[in-house]
Formats: C-alpha cells, structure tokens, sequence
C-alpha cells in the first residue's frame, strides 16, 4: 500500500487560493476514480475536485471553511502498489489532478511555482499569507511584524503581491506608505425582536454585496431610460419559435436578440464597452458582454458571451442557452464568467418593467432589460396619427459618469432602440 497525495487544483490564471465549502468524502470512505472528494469555492466559481485514484481517504489536513493556497496538499489517499519514484513527485500528482477537475480552464497558463518557505517561519502570526507573498517576504527579508503591518487590499484585508510590491518601493525609497483614504464606514446597530430569523449570507452573497457597495463607492452612478417599440421582434419569435427549436433543438428566447442589438451598438458608440484606471481609460479591443442570470438560491452569477459583435443570431442563441443552462447547474469553468466589458440585467425575467442596476466593476455601463407590455399607443403615419396596440419595453442603462456622460448613454440608447424597432420579420437563421 502507499499513499497518494490530493492537491489544491489550479482554477484559473488569476486564482492562487479557494475555500473549502464541504467534505464530500470521510476519511475512511472508498473511493473510486473520478469521485467528488471534496467541494471547492473561489471569488470566481464553485467547483469539485474528484479523485484521480481508486483507494481509500485516510486523512483530511483542512476543515470546512478553511482557504487552501493553490497547490497545497489537502488530503491523503491510500491506494494499492508500491511509491516510485515517477509517481512520488508532488509536481506529477498535482498535473494529474488538474486535469481531472470538473471545472478548471483548458486555457490555464504555466506558471513558475513560487519559492517555498518554512511553516515556522511564519509560526508567530494567525495571518494567511499565500505562497507568492511569502517567497516576496522572505527573498527581501521582510519579517513577520512587519509583513502582519502591511495594510493589505484583497478580501478580508490580505496582503496581496501588489501590496507587498507597494511596500518594498516605499520602504526602499525612505517614504512611508500611504494611509487609508477615509475611515471605515459605521453600520447602524440592528436591534432583534422575539420571533427574529438571523441567517449569515452565504459565501456568494458576501460577495456579491461586498461587490455592489464597491461598485457604488467606486463609480458616480446615473441612468437614463428609454421606451421601445418590440413588436416586430415579438412578432419574428412567435413566428420562427417552433420550427427552430424543431430544427435545432434550440429555444429562441428574447435574450439573444437583445445581446446582438447590445453588441451591435457597442461597435457604434465603443466609448461603452471601457474601463478606469485612474485617469486613465482603457477602451476594450473585445466586445465580452456579461448575462447576469439569477441561480435557484436566489443568487446571481454573470456569464460572459466573449467576442459577442461576432455572433450570428442563431450562434448568439445556442451561447445564450448554453451559459445560462450550465450556470444554473453550477457547471461554469472559471473563464466563462471573467473577462466582461459590458453587463445586462433582465427585469422583465421577473415581470418588472424597469430598474436601476448597478455597474459590474472595472467596466462602465450596464444595460437593463424591463418587461414586454401590450400597450394602446399613438402610431405615427403618413395618413395622420393612430392608436394601435403594441409590444412595448423599457431599457434603462446605469453608467460611470465619470466618463460617460449623458450625450453617450442616450446615443447608445438610441441607437439600441432604432436596432430593435427596425427588426427585420423576415429574418432567416
């Protein structure tokens, strides 16, 4: 018998660390190959790490609730044989349990495994530090003190590599770091009457909250709205409906319609689809469009449609379908929901005629989907004026005013409104 060790899989290009949510497997439990052992969550995506080995788990090193850096030993499976020396290389096991989880990126990139340094080292601090800040601290002699006096900016206030990198040139150049700009917020005290349910937001909801009051805090927030005229997008669905989904197995629903005439109006009014940096405005070469869709527990999680002005109608139908399907099964690779330079939001899913959402960070708009209504309306035409009944709804667009202005939303409304009035009927997919 030997044992064979479980590695904290990589999941994605920027992720060095993830949360263990559950145990799937006991120590003592046999495993097949390919069993869920245990199930992993980061800032990204939920995912499940399987075993790569049949054997049994005889020893479990991180309780639920623990953050594991990438690359970290996390369990020990015994399996039958003998150790070699090939199969004893940690760097193996961890290759071949990257290939075998359920959700990591195939475009994961290659890199250089940080210089590892003694767990004593750092024995005097209750501060997690990951693998690449504590090779920085030990390359330039940073000790514990002083590395636990480093205000860090990543989640739960860690020290993250541009934190350690800030310090070093400060610290090199004699000035003093920079202090917190504003004092941290004061919550009102919640007072609980008898009957009260409390119930801690679970991990996606931390997040989700911590990234709205960022996003609020960070952008000067101001939307504009606009009515439009669907009827013949309305019209076209009802009428190519059955015969697509007979033909390609594929439900037509208006989101993908609305993505395209999203997409094509970002190509005429690029200033849209940006990022701040600073003082500094990045316009995006690609138009990656984000779909926030609502899971069952009530969460939401933003697919994104990459290289979306790329799109046939009937491409943008099978992604939206596809995305939407797989993320609310849970089954969304990490690459699939980073990367946006542009997120929607449908209300109308919910039969709400509008709303107000709020920027999806670093990008500077968001477009938002209200409910289709029949609607008694003065039509236009060269007769005169008449009353007639049509398929109406509401787009509202929630932008950075720091760089977009009034002019640009309302153009970039405008020119979503002509797209979607102007539908063509007799449009073949």
């Amino acid at each position: 018998m030997t044992k064979f060790e479980i590695i904290m899989p990589k999941l994605g290009e920027s992720i060095i660390e993830a949360t263990i949510t559950r145990w799937v497997k006991n120590v003592g439990d046999t495993l097949e190959e390919d069993d869920s052992i245990v199930e992993i969550a980061t800032d990204k995506v939920d995912s499940e790490i399987p075993s790569p080995v049949e054997g049994k788990l005889i020893e479990t090193l991180f309780n639920e609730g623990d953050v594991v850096a990438v690359g970290t030993v996390i369990a020990i499976v015994e399996i039958e044989g003998e150790a070699t020396e090939e199969s004893g290389k940690p760097e193996e096991k961890a290759e071949m349990l990257e290939t075998e989880v359920k959700e990591l990126s195939t475009a994961v990139k290659e890199e250089k495994p940080p210089i590892e340094t003694s767990a004593s080292d750092f024995s005097q601090t209750d501060k997690f530090y990951s693998p690449l800040v504590k090779s920085i601290a030990k390359a330039e002699n940073i000790s514990i003190s002083e590395l636990d006096g480093i205000n860090g900016s990543g989640k739960d206030n860690r020290v993250t590599k541009d934190d350690i990198l800030a310090y070093l040139k400060n610290r090199k150049s004699g000035a003093t770091p920079p202090k917190p700009a504003a004092p941290k917020v004061q919550l009102p005290a919640i007072n609980t009457e008898a009957g009260d349910q409390i119930v801690e937001m679970d991990r996606m909801r931390k997040l989700i909250a911590d990234h709205m009051v960022m996003s609020k805090q960070v952008s000067p927030h101001v939307t504009s709205f606009i009515d439009v005229d669907v009827t013949n997008v309305v019209n076209w669905r009802n009428k190519v409906k059955e015969s697509i989904l007979k033909r390609e197995g594929q439900k037509v629903t208006f989101t993908p319609i609305f993505m395209q005439a999203a997409a094509q109006a970002i190509k005429d009014f690029p200033q849209i689809n940006a990022s701040l940096d600073g003082y500094n405005i990045i316009y995006r070469k690609n138009v990656n469009i984000g779909m926030a869709a609502a899971l069952p527990n009530g969460n939401l999680i933003v697919p994104v449609i990459k290289n979306a002005d790329e799109k046939s109608l009937l491409g943008m139908v099978k992604t939206v379908n596809d995305l939407a399907a797989r993320a609310r099964a849970n089954k969304l690779l990490p690459d699939e929901i980073s990367g946006g330079t542009f997120t929607t939001t449908n209300f109308g899913s919910f039969d709400s005629l509008t709303g107000t959402p709020i920027i999806n960070q670093p990008q500077v708009a968001i477009l938002g989907i209200g409910a289709i209504r029949k609607k008694a309306v003065v039509i236009e035409t060269p007769q005169g004026d008449v009353i007639g009944i049509r398929s109406i709804m509401i787009l509202s667009l929630a932008y950075d005013h720091r760089i977009v202005d009034g002019a640009l939303g309302g153009m970039y409304l405008k020119r979503m409104k002509e797209l979607l009035e102007n539908f063509d009927v007799n449009t073949i997919i």
